[in-house]
């Protein structure tokens, strides 16, 4: 196998690789803080990148922003890479980096729209019970059939209030909707706005194109979300990167398996993913990494243990890294036993007793060889990474940003006409209305009404359902997003 076609990950008794064909397998870093799972992250991030590879990740401490400019040549990192026989010797670059922010402080804008988020993640990220759920359903498939866009929070105020207003239309067709439940989403929608999730959603949408980039050189973009505000909400980081994932597995086509991944997805403090969960979702997440390699996209789980991982998970996971945990106490000590029987085992040492031995950049590596068979476990020293290790100064990253291929994508905000404009109006409308119908009734003398009956009330309202349907033709995949194109 040529060097272009793996990735170097450090040295055991044998040089450690990663091969890029199998790396669409997915993967896992694991280990307790301060082990070096950042810098493991970092390397494997650099390593794709060089490969042509795009990579996204998330930046938890701004630790990982420093890959965006050459490292420099310290003595403690010169003489690991002289004593693992770095391939080519320890050369140093800055990769072609994307610094991307929900909040848009640190890097360019993150949005999607509410109505691409889907009913199923966002009451996820509301942590809405099953009655509250339900309504939230219902009045999305309401916004579907009436062909009312939910760009933002206030599109999907507008409608909970709309559906309120028509409360026996709505449950008549839909099924029960109770004031109740619609003032608990209100609710919960308020909190989620003081959390300043509001910037998240509305438009310009990411386009998943922008990151899959590479630049002149062939090299892949790495697209880093600053995670460290975001991380104050983490419901939101781990809603906004399963949002992600879903999306990269609804647009892309499948390309079986090829010499090297489209995209490789790293997945940090993924244990925030799982806490709480309930098995419907963790069952579609499951479901999800299983057939997203086929799309070419490899997703690195990055926690401190594998036991944050459900099985179903990951038992996908083919490539593993394993950074030092701590077994003080018997509930340690147990993670540590599970750690190790996740590894095909070396018969030259414990593996249960290394990764409570291992140093400050050693790891246990085993990764997919042939016929993607797992390595036997070795005890690796990490190769030292090419950027910076640590962050970038304000300076730095301002200066990356405005050097971005996606500069001046993002920026602005687009307010569409969307549902809270069309309810806004037919609101009026019924203002005017009524006060027309109650100055007609003072200035004339009784007549026939002009106005409905409930029944002509139904067939009308049923004759626009059909047509809307007809026409907007909406589709949600596995976990409720919106397939776009509408």
């Amino acid at each position: 196998m040529r060097d272009s076609d793996q990735i170097f990950l450090g040295a055991s008794t044998q040089p450690e690789t990663l091969a890029l064909r199998y790396a669409n397998r997915h993967g896992l870093i694991t280990g307790a803080t301060g082990t070096g799972k950042t810098v493991t992250l970092q390397v494997l991030a650099e390593g794709f990148s060089r490969a042509g590879v795009p990579v996204f990740c998330a930046d938890i401490k701004g630790d990982l922003s420093g890959l965006a400019v050459a490292g420099e040549a310290k003595p403690a990192l010169m003489e690991r890479a002289d004593k693992i026989g770095l391939p080519g010797g320890l050369v140093f670059e800055g990769s072609p980096t994307i610094f991307w922010d929900i909040f848009g402080k640190q890097g360019h804008p993150v949005r999607t729209t509410i109505s691409e988020i889907g009913p199923l993640l966002l009451s996820r990220l509301l942590d809405l019970n099953d009655t509250q759920e339900g309504v939230l359903n219902i009045a999305f498939k309401v916004a579907d059939d009436e062909g009312l866009l939910l760009l933002d929070l206030k599109d999907l105020r507008a409608l909970l209030t709309d559906l309120g207003q028509r409360n026996k239309e709505i449950s008549l067709r839909y099924g029960n909707v109770s004031s109740a439940s619609i003032g608990a989403i209100q609710r919960d929608l308020l909190v989620l706005e003081q959390q300043g999730a509001e910037s998240f959603f509305g438009e310009r949408a990411l386009e998943i194109a922008d990151l899959m980039r590479t630049d002149r050189d062939g090299r892949g973009f790495v697209s880093v979300l600053a995670a460290d505000e975001l991380m104050r909400s983490p419901r939101l980081y781990s809603t906004f990167l399963l949002w992600l994932l879903s999306e990269l597995f609804e647009e892309l086509p499948e390309v079986g398996d090829p010499e090297k991944p489209r995209l490789v997805f790293f997945f940090d403090e993924a244990h925030l993913l799982f806490d709480d969960a309930p098995k419907a979702l963790i069952d579609k997440v499951e479901q999800v990494v299983k057939l997203i390699r086929s799309k070419g996209v490899g997703v690195y789980f990055v926690t401190q243990n594998p036991a944050d991982i459900p099985e179903a998970v990951l038992a996908q996971l083919g490539n593993r890294v394993q950074h030092a945990l701590r077994a003080y106490t018997p509930r340690e000590q147990k993670a540590v036993r599970v750690a190790a029987e996740t590894f095909r085992a070396n018969p030259a040492f414990s593996t249960e007793d290394a990764i409570t031995q291992l140093g400050t950049g050693e790891a246990l590596v085993s990764t997919l060889g042939e016929k993607g068979v797992p390595s036997m476990v070795g005890r690796t020293m990490i190769r030292p990474p090419s950027g910076r290790i640590g962050p970038l100064t304000p300076a730095e990253r301002q200066a990356v940003i405005a050097d971005s291929p996606v500069g001046g994508l993002y920026d602005a905000v687009i307010d569409r006409d969307s549902a809270f404009e069309v309810l806004a109006r037919k609101a009026e409308r019924r203002q005017d209305e009524a006060g027309a119908e109650r100055e007609r009734k003072e200035t004339q003398a009784p007549r026939r009404s002009s106005r409905q009956t409930p029944a002509e009330a139904a067939m009308n309202s049923l004759a626009r359902t059909v047509a809307n349907r007809l026409g907007s033709a909406l589709v949600r995949g596995v976990l409720g997003s919106l397939k776009r194109g509408w």
